[in-house]
């Protein structure tokens, strides 16, 4: 046994080793807390050494039960030295921060990499979360704050949808955690939609694209909202209440941290903001929903923490839209010449859906250079939507008196309209998708994955309405049909990103995807270039270029009769995107402006109308489009430790669909031939779309804050239903909305937290003014007829001013 001793021991001796050794991991920072890449951490008087990686991070064996001195350099800063001893297989965590070397001549500032920091991605804002509590809005919906950015608009308070560069509401993706988000199908109007998915007491991260982003994201045509809920490291919780409705959320952590949990609760009533509707009656619009984010630390003892790791993220909404109209009065038309119409209802709407969403995400450290995901979801959606309305109404002149309207003169109209509905929806979704990313240093990295869905849609509609006006009855429209949509979808991606030094990055890849339904397969190619110019390092510019296509969903598959087009092809969007971003200083402290321009060419453009936020698709590809603009935005601390901004968006989007025209007549009224309609107006065609978000507080007293979110938008094209020569052949009123809050903060005194005598820890009291111009901004336009035949468009109005008290209470 004596001749196989020496074999044992050379066996065992890297376990020996391994034992006495302890783990140091840590950052290097500059002193305005940038992280500096490729920065030297070694062990003095050794050869053992290590560089930190682009967010400053870094991982260095060192001896166990000795005394060491660590030794950390970069080019043009003081070296920094610091002696620790360590215990076997214990693993530290330390942070250095580098002063500059003014003695040391002809240094050359390198710039370190910095997370928050978009300069090397196109059509890339981040935001911080915390101001999403704050945005005085209606119900407080987080999507608000993103209408504030450059190149998103909603002319609409009531609802969480957006459109952004000319798209609209059905093209925008929506990630939490990497779980593909969907919203409800049947909703007609803006105050029948619920709360947005996002809840923002859970969330941690905001990632938002509006247009060139990377092969990694999905296939639309419009933008990403890709969001990052909370890994919470001790107990919190925070209660919200106001007069719209409230929310409560707890996080917490186990005490080795191994399991961590995030619970939202949040309910919305929208009577007191609804009772500023034109349409009196009773409304009952109730909310609801609760989510769940739990993640798992499933690494093995003596692994490194996180390793793998588990998160489950599950949701209910439940959202009921009952409202039993009675009467409405609107009085429009010019000074000179105005009209009023009155409408006497009889019947009620009931909207109703129930979603249940569920997702796990597993993810594993293969190494420090292989990361990989295995993300399974599935939704569940059933909703309802019910229908009798019957209204009569009557269309008078009004007199003037002295610029002043009067009484009723004449009545040019009397009619009555009747709606039925008996709608239902269900809709199963199941997907399984690898992530997976690959460093092959530190300035090269492969992101690839593919993903599996199967989708189940089951919808049965019944609905028709007739219009008694001028002594005629005439059938609206009329749908009748039972469907069932089951197929499979399929896709994948490969990007790689390489910096090519430590200014310029190039990001290019391919995305594929194939749908069972259509038998189509995609491919899209895209490419980002960015850099920053070597003398003046504030100052970047980027491109970016690609292709984009959107595989038609439920909804542009069916057409106005309910009939769904197998043929259907998907819409190709090509993107071309320049910019800059310059970083600059004014009243000592940091701002940034960035400056875009773009351009998107559409083809297989499925058209569609938009009927308040239902969009009507045509469903065919018999259409072309573009969309050009320029987006502009300043952000940074208008005022001492409050960021604000200022966005600026200018836009035309244009289609040209086949087989649209319009007759020509002679002076004896007889159609003398055809003409081509040409380019049009898309209907999300608004020239000038401003947004700001503006902070204030007293100079002496912090605590006291004014918030103001301030939107304008030109007016959105218009035109009477199923009459194509007169399609979007109007322009509509401009949206201006200015909503204000004011708050207090009370925060406790600390020793009365630290000795458990409370636990509440602040109270948050705010007053908000929505609205506060009391504009009559239009959401839709409803059309009657007169004893002539004439046909008026009826603006249907948006909420007036209204006050809102809120509270927020945190633990």
């Amino acid at each position: 046994m004596l001749k196989y001793l020496s074999v044992w021991l050379l066996l065992l001796l890297p376990l020996g080793v391994s034992a006495q050794q302890a783990i140091l991991k840590g950052r290097v920072l500059t002193e305005g807390n940038v992280p500096l890449e490729l920065a030297t951490i070694g062990i003095k008087g050794t050869t053992v050494a290590t560089q930190s990686d682009s967010d400053g991070a870094f991982s260095l064996q060192v001896p166990a039960n000795r005394d060491v001195i660590l030794l950390v350099r970069f080019l043009g800063y003081k070296e920094q030295e610091r002696k620790l001893r360590l215990q076997p297989s214990q693993i530290a965590n330390l942070e250095f921060k580098l002063e500059l070397n003014p003695n040391q001549l002809g240094t050359v500032d390198v710039r370190g990499k910095n997370n928050s920091d978009t300069r090397e991605q196109v059509s890339v804002t981040k935001l911080d979360p915390r101001l999403t509590r704050n945005l005085p809005s209606a119900f407080g919906d987080f999507n608000k704050i993103l209408v504030t950015l450059p190149g998103v608009t909603s002319n609409n308070e009531l609802s969480s949808t957006y459109s952004v560069r000319g798209g609209n509401y059905d093209e925008n993706l929506v990630y939490v955690n990497n779980i593909e988000i969907y919203r409800p199908f049947l909703i007609t109007a803006a105050q029948q939609e619920g709360l947005s998915f996002v809840n923002p007491d859970l969330v941690d991260d905001i990632e938002f694209s509006s247009g060139g982003w990377q092969p990694k994201y999905g296939d639309k045509l419009s933008s990403v909202l890709s969001i990052r809920y909370k890994t919470p490291q001790k107990f919190a919780a925070s209660l919200t209440g106001g007069l719209t409705g409230g929310s409560l959320h707890l996080e917490s952590a186990s005490k080795n941290k191994k399991v961590t949990y995030l619970v939202g609760v949040r309910h919305k009533n929208g009577q007191y903001v609804l009772q500023g509707l034109q349409v009196d009656g009773e409304y009952k619009p109730i909310f609801s929903d609760a989510q769940a984010y739990v993640t798992v630390d499933l690494s093995k003892a003596g692994a490194d923490a996180g390793t793998t790791t588990l998160g489950i993220l599950t949701s209910y909404a439940q959202n009921k839209y009952l409202v039993i109209p009675e009467s409405r009065v609107t009085t429009f038309g010019t000074r000179s010449s105005p009209l009023r119409l009155y409408v006497g209802f009889d019947g009620r709407e009931l909207m109703e859906y129930r979603t249940y969403q569920t997702g796990l995400n597993l993810n594993h450290h293969f190494s420090d250079n292989f990361n990989s995901e295995f993300i399974l979801s599935g939704v569940h959606s059933r909703e309802r939507e019910f229908r009798d309305v019957e209204a009569g109404y009557r269309l008078s002149e009004v007199s003037v008196n002295a610029n002043n309207l009067g009484e009723d003169e004449r009545t040019r109209g009397v009619g009555s309209q009747f709606d039925h509905a008996r709608n239902t929806l269900l809709a199963r979704f199941i997907t399984a998708e690898s992530r997976n990313t690959w460093r092959f240093s530190q300035r090269s990295a492969v992101l690839f994955g593919v993903k599996g869905g199967i989708e189940n849609i089951a919808d049965e509609i019944s609905e028709y309405g007739f219009v008694d006006s001028a002594d005629y009855v005439n059938k609206s429209y009329l749908l009748q049909s039972d469907l069932n949509l089951n197929s499979k979808r399929y896709n994948g991606y490969v990007q790689h990103t390489f910096e090519l030094d430590s200014l310029k990055t190039i990001t290019y890849g391919i995305r594929a995807s194939y749908w069972d339904f259509t038998k189509e397969a995609t491919i899209t190619p895209r490419v980002q270039y960015s850099f920053i110019t070597k003398h003046n390092p504030d100052l970047s510019f980027k491109a970016a270029a690609g292709l984009y296509y959107q595989p038609p969903f439920y909804r542009e598959l069916r057409d106005f009769n309910g009939q769904l087009n197998q043929e259907i092809k998907a819409q190709r969007s090509v993107h071309a995107i320049i910019g800059s971003d310059y970083l600059f200083k004014a009243w000592g402290r940091d701002f940034k402006f960035t400056a875009e321009a773009f351009y998107k060419h559409m083809t297989n453009v499925i058209p569609y109308d938009v009927d308040n936020v239902r969009l009507r698709y045509y469903a065919r590809n018999n259409a072309k489009a573009y969309a050009t603009g320029l987006d502009l935005r300043v952000n940074g601390e208008f005022i001492e430790g409050a960021e604000s901004w200022l966005s600026l968006g200018l836009l035309q989007t244009k289609e040209n669909v086949a087989g649209d025209s319009t007759f020509t007549y002679s002076q004896t009224g007889e159609i003398t031939g055809r003409q081509e309609l040409g380019y049009l107006r898309r209907p999300t065609d608004q020239l000038v779309n401003i947004g700001v978000f503006f902070q204030d507080h007293l100079p002496d007293n912090p605590t006291i804050r004014m918030y103001l979110n301030l939107i304008y938008g030109s007016g959105l094209p218009f035109g009477p239903p199923r009459q194509p020569e007169y399609r979007n052949a109007f322009n509509g009123k401009s949206y201006k909305r200015l909503d204000i809050g004011f708050s207090k903060l009370i925060v406790l005194e600390s020793e009365l937290i630290e000795r458990k005598k409370v636990a509440l820890q602040s109270l948050w009291v705010g007053l908000e003014i929505l609205n506060l111009i009391d504009a009559n901004n239009r959401v839709s336009y409803t059309y009657v007829q007169d004893v002539n035949g004439l046909t008026y468009a009826v603006p249907n109005f948006l909420t007036g001013r209204r006050l809102n008290l809120r509270f927020v209470a945190k633990f």
